[in-house]
């Protein structure tokens, strides 16, 4: 068997040496080089061919060259010390699990605890209520301080009030307006001398002393809408010489303040004036008076004479019964009319207006009321 497979594998040998091409006889030639027979200079050659490049010119012996290698695989003690620093974290993580439980634990309070507790917020919160709703009862009485005073002081926050506080603290202060609207006074607020409009609308004031504008001569506007006032002392307005318009409407005012001749606008409406509650040619001398508002103040009369330069009167929900000749026109000029009055309001009150048209020819426009 043996020297069969050793036949069979010279066989194999003889057929390959056999199917080998023969050389080529330049290839001949190329294997039997003498160095002798070569005529270029060996050392020329560099010289002669300068423009060759030689392939080897980047090649240097002393660069690193990449060692590719495997790593050792692990020693059997290293792994065995990996899994105990491994464990070690997950048994201090169990630790202080099972600590922070028991702090739980004891953290939790008592039932009986928080009953207390909750009964003690409870009580707390129900005192705090009780001295809100106080607080809110008690109205703000501003008092003059001495030294303080309307027109006086004119510190950035005016004159000081009730326990030191300044107006422009109470109230709202821009430019030369003061606002104290809806603040719980009792009584006008001492001013500061710069003030030219003045606001105290939805208050408790009751009366208006002659004090509490003195020495106010830039003062243009003065709203009380809407509080308690029953009277208004004499010349409390009169002195004033910027005076032009004063709204006193929804008061209890029984007589009709003097007013200085510089007036424009007044609102007395929602009052009780009644019949004897507007002095005797009351609005003669205001020839710059545009608007007269008296609405529900249960007046029988129109309070004549009235200036020319009346533009709109209300008189509507009173007890005004009869017009004259001369109420808007003049009965000695019978081409007179009053070009301005164009808004009169007469309706809700018991008078019949077609039955006195001489009354009220000389207005550009008929007065609103009753015609039957």
């Amino acid at each position: 068997m043996t020297m069969l497979a050793r036949l069979v594998v010279g066989l194999l040998v003889l057929k390959v040496a056999a199917a080998s091409p023969a050389r080529h006889p330049r290839q001949v030639e190329l294997d039997t080089y003498d160095e002798n027979n070569y005529d270029v200079d060996a050392d020329n050659v560099n010289l002669e061919n300068q423009d060759v490049y030689d392939y080897y010119d980047g090649v240097t012996i002393d660069e690193p060259q990449i060692e590719i290698g495997t790593l050792a695989p692990p020693e059997e003690n290293g792994g065995e010390e990996e899994e105990e620093a491994e464990a070690e974290p997950e048994a201090e993580a169990g630790a202080e699990g099972e600590g922070e439980e028991e702090e739980e634990a004891e953290a939790e309070p008592e039932p009986e605890v928080e009953e207390v507790e909750e009964a003690e917020e409870v009580e707390e919160f129900e005192e705090v209520e009780e001295v809100e709703a106080a607080e809110e009862e008690v109205p703000i009485q501003p008092k003059f301080i001495s030294g303080g005073g309307s027109g006086g002081s004119g510190v950035l926050m005016g004159p000081d009030t009730q326990g030191g506080m300044a107006t422009c603290l109470l109230c709202t202060c821009l430019g030369g307006s003061v606002y104290c609207d809806d603040v719980r006074l009792q009584s006008v607020p001492p001013l500061p001398k710069e003030t030219t409009h003045f606001y105290a609308r939805y208050n408790k004031i009751t009366k208006i002393n002659k004090s509490d504008f003195a020495n106010m001569n830039k003062l243009k506007r003065i709203d009380l809408t809407s509080n308690e006032i029953g009277r208004v002392d004499d010349n409390a307005f009169y002195g004033l010489p910027a005076l032009e318009e004063v709204v006193l409407r929804e008061n209890k005012l029984v007589h009709l303040p003097a007013l200085p001749a510089s007036m424009t606008l007044i609102d007395a409406s929602h009052n009780i004036l009644g019949s004897t509650g507007i002095q005797k040619e009351a609005f003669k001398d205001m020839t710059g008076l545009l608007y007269l508002y008296l609405t529900d103040n249960n007046i029988d009369y129109v309070p004549v004479p009235l200036p020319d330069s009346l533009r709109s009167l209300h008189l509507q929900n009173n007890n005004v019964q009869m017009l004259h000749e001369d109420t808007f026109c003049n009965i000695e000029d019978l081409h007179y009319i009053r070009y301005a009055l164009e808004d009169v309001r007469l309706d809700g009150n018991p008078i019949n207006l077609s039955r006195t048209p001489h009354a009220y020819v000389c207005l550009p426009r008929i007065p609103i009321g009753a015609l039957i």
